[in-house]
């Protein structure tokens, strides 16, 4: 019995030869529609060989025989799905054929590409890349279109791997692929745009970067097209949200999409839609946030003031103002935390050096610019005495706490100097850097306060204070801390804004901050109240952010 299979499959894929070669020395294959209805009959039949040679063979002749297209390709499709991985994977292998000569079939096969890219055999997974590839040389705006339809409606698992064959096998070609690429970066963005209804964090901080690194979003890109981002970045914010304090989900991905903002602000893009969602939503509840929130939110805004406008600098300076008396105690038995004072300081000066005079009636000073909203002719000199002794009063305390912070550095010096093993060595370095963490933050409300006790302070505008969390400027030990130095325009957690901002499609600068890293190591879980579903820390369908 075994012999006899032996000689029918033998005898299969012999006749399959003979119809194959029939069709390829003929002068118009057309004629030969019954020898093509066989080589896709032989799918039907039980000979490995015969369905690895047809599945070279269907492709081969396709464009040939538009009558049969349907029946050739859902012949292909099944031979996709057979138990056999070289059936499988010559099958694969063919499919980009059957678009060669037909392009209206790019969407089709692609989409079926993309459903393979779950397949766990090696060989299988690569020759599905290379069938995608092929497709993306050949029709990049139909096979891109199908592939960011899995990740808009995808089932899950599919989803996943078409991002992760975005990230490794397309985005970094995007230079070879998006031709012509004025017209390829805008189809993209649009598909990005569709695709970023449900995402996690670690996916939209992706798919940001990609469109970061386009020509359209570059630096001579108009104005319109920076709050084109600025407003992608808005939609994942949920901006027009009513706010709840116990949405953890939903202030972490405020934190980072403030942060991941920040570079186009530099770039001139609006930040008031952010401001106004703060001062209208999360200061009345900025008690009842999580403390490991509050140092977080504070650090973007104090990034944000230098680019907000003089109108909504005057509308969110009386909020900043409240909320500095909370952490500027007026006596220094009271608690105080130096970090929030140096982020409120920070943006105080940067909003009222937009509109000083608004400070006439918070803090009672007598600055003069000629406009009725000077309100020189009232009474605040009980808001001058109160703030003023806050400043002295956080001033003592900041003082207090350098004393403090230089007795421990001395301590952890010699603590150095006496360690045995690597790993004394590294905990003792991870204290010497958060003591010179907050020499720094003292050294900078010192610098911040101490203009303001004039009756008419000249406000800080510029970037001469270097805040605490960012990236020190190099110098030499003896300076490291000192007050008033000057670098360029502001960064975020460790590298430098403007350099992030212009160094497009890279991983590092603003986007890499502490707060959007610790989002995307997906630390905790959480949902949206709209019912969408994924976790932006983690896959879930719910969009918890941390």
């Amino acid at each position: 019995m075994a012999s006899d299979a032996v000689v029918d499959d033998a005898a299969e894929v012999e006749k399959l030869y003979e119809l194959g070669e029939r069709l390829n020395e003929a002068k118009d294959k057309s004629q030969h529609v019954s020898d093509y209805e066989g080589i896709i009959k032989a799918v039907e039949g039980k000979s490995v060989k015969a369905k690895q040679l047809a599945a070279q063979l269907i492709p081969r002749f396709f464009k040939f025989f538009p009558s049969l297209a349907p029946r050739a390709m859902t012949a292909q499709f099944d031979l996709v799905e057979e138990d056999e991985l070289a059936i499988r994977v010559q099958a694969i292998r063919g499919l980009p054929l059957l678009c060669k000569d037909t392009p209206e079939n790019v969407s089709k096969i692609v989409d079926v590409l993309g459903q393979l890219l779950t397949v766990e055999e090696n060989v299988e997974r690569d020759a599905v890349h290379k069938a995608i590839m092929s497709l993306l040389r050949q029709d990049a705006k139909a096979s891109l279109t199908a592939l960011f339809k899995h990740v808009e409606i995808g089932m899950e698992l599919v989803r996943e791997k078409v991002i992760c064959f975005l990230k490794d096998k397309v985005f970094p070609l995007k230079a070879e692929l998006l031709k012509p690429q004025v017209e390829m970066e805008r189809h993209i963005t649009d598909l990005v745009k569709k695709s970023l209804q449900d995402v996690t964090g670690a996916e939209f901080k992706l798919f940001m970067d990609f469109l970061r690194s386009f020509s359209i979003f570059g630096d001579s890109a108009p104005p319109e097209h920076i709050q084109e981002l600025i407003e992608i970045i808005e939609g994942q914010a949920d901006l027009d949200a009513q706010f709840n304090v116990s949405d953890i989900d939903h202030i972490d991905r405020l934190i980072s999409c403030m942060f991941m903002a920040l570079p186009f602000f530099m770039r001139g893009a609006s930040s008031s839609k952010f401001l106004n969602y703060f001062n209208k939503h999360i200061v009345p509840v900025f008690d009842e946030f999580p403390e490991e929130r509050k140092l977080d939110l504070l650090k973007t805004i104090a990034g944000s003031s230098p680019y907000a406008t003089a109108q909504d600098s005057r509308q969110l300076l009386p909020s900043i103002v409240q909320l500095l008396k909370k952490y500027m105690p007026r006596r220094k038995t009271e608690e105080s935390t130096l970090s929030y004072a140096e982020c409120l300081l920070y943006t105080f000066h940067h909003l009222a050096h937009k509109t000083p005079n608004s400070t006439n009636s918070l803090c009672g000073y007598k600055i003069v610019t000629g406009q009725p909203s000077d309100r020189l002719g009232e009474d605040f000199s009980d808001n001058y005495k109160d703030f003023t002794e806050r400043l002295s009063s956080i001033e003592e305390i900041a003082r207090a706490a350098m004393k403090k912070l230089t007795q421990g550095m001395a301590e952890h010096n010699k603590a150095m100097s006496a360690a045995k093993t690597e790993e004394a060595k590294a905990k003792i370095k991870m204290e010497q850097q958060k003591t010179t963490s907050g020499l720094r933050i003292c050294n900078n409300i010192l610098a911040m306060t101490q203009p303001l006790h004039a009756k008419a302070p000249s406000f800080i505008g510029d970037n001469k204070i270097n805040l605490s969390w960012k990236e020190p400027v190099k110098r030499s030990p003896a300076s490291s801390t000192a007050t008033g130095v000057k670098r360029n325009t502001a960064s975020i957690n460790g590298s430098s804004a403007n350099t992030a901002a212009n160094k497009k499609g890279r991983g590092d600068g603003v986007m890499q901050s502490q707060l959007v890293n610790r989002a995307l190591e997906g630390l905790s879980r959480g949902g949206r109240n709209n019912g969408r579903g994924r976790g932006w820390g983690g896959r879930g369908r719910g969009r918890g952010y941390r």
